[in-house]
């Protein structure tokens, strides 16, 4: 009989299958909703902001915007997915333009309140929702940030599809995810969600419309060592 890419049991996801945070897979929507705002309303999410700036992805974010290897100096509108503690918001609020439109996004009303008081500012919207179903129109924002959020969906699909469904023909998205090595996994169990295989998660991005443009990484360390997760650069296909 013969054996798919798929189906093959590698080392690698033998280590996942036995590390990786496995409690997504089961519940209902609504369990899955209310994990998450237990998590990230309460203690846990206190400390994310912390979490952030130990790991350095709050600067190394920065410095990829400041760099332009994800520029965001040109968009009029712009949805931060996932907006957390501000992380990637903040620097979207120094990269971008006074007149660009700025939401924050977030299933858990606690972090979008730690994220405004941080932030101090009026500009961005705080709207509070599920990345499944966005209440956006078809084609409301040229700009896209999400940034380690569909790992708490069990099947990235409806996520992403919600995602290419609000962004505009040729609008680009910035994505990050935790990849499926060790450092992932560790990510994993800590902040109970699950990790991506990198091919696997470009496949899934292109059965959606949000085909890969480039794949980035926070510095040449990153890159030697296969560290810091999958950061991408998606564009919605302009003839979409």
């Amino acid at each position: 009989m013969s054996t798919t890419v798929g189906d093959r049991k590698s080392p690698r996801k033998t280590l996942r299958r036995l590390v990786e945070f496995r409690g997504i897979n089961g519940g209902t929507v609504q369990q899955y909703r209310n994990r998450i705002r237990n998590m990230y309303d309460g203690p846990a999410g206190a400390v994310l902001v912390f979490g952030s700036l130990m790991s350095l992805h709050e600067p190394l974010v920065g410095r990829m915007f400041r760099r332009r290897k994800f520029d965001v100096s040109g968009c009029r509108s712009i949805l931060d997915v996932g907006s957390g503690a501000g992380q990637i918001l903040g620097h979207l609020l120094k990269g971008t333009e006074p007149e660009t439109r700025l939401v924050a996004f977030d299933l858990s009303h606690g972090m979008l309140r730690r994220a405004r008081t941080r932030l101090g500012s009026s500009r961005p919207s705080y709207v509070t929702g599920d990345l499944t179903q966005l209440p956006f129109a078809d084609n409301s924002f040229d700009c896209i940030t999400c940034g380690w959020v569909i790992e708490h969906l069990p099947d990235p699909r409806p996520g992403l599809a919600e995602l290419s469904r609000v962004l505009q023909p040729g609008g680009r998205m910035l994505l990050l995810a935790t990849e499926d090595t060790l450092p992932g996994m560790v990510v994993s169990r800590t902040w109970k969600c699950r990790t991506y295989n990198r091919r696997e998660l470009r496949a899934v991005c292109d059965e959606v419309g949000l085909p890969w443009r480039s794949q980035l990484w926070f510095t040449p360390i990153h890159r030697f060592f296969k560290m810091g997760g999958i950061l991408v650069e998606a564009q919605k296909p302009r003839d979409a």
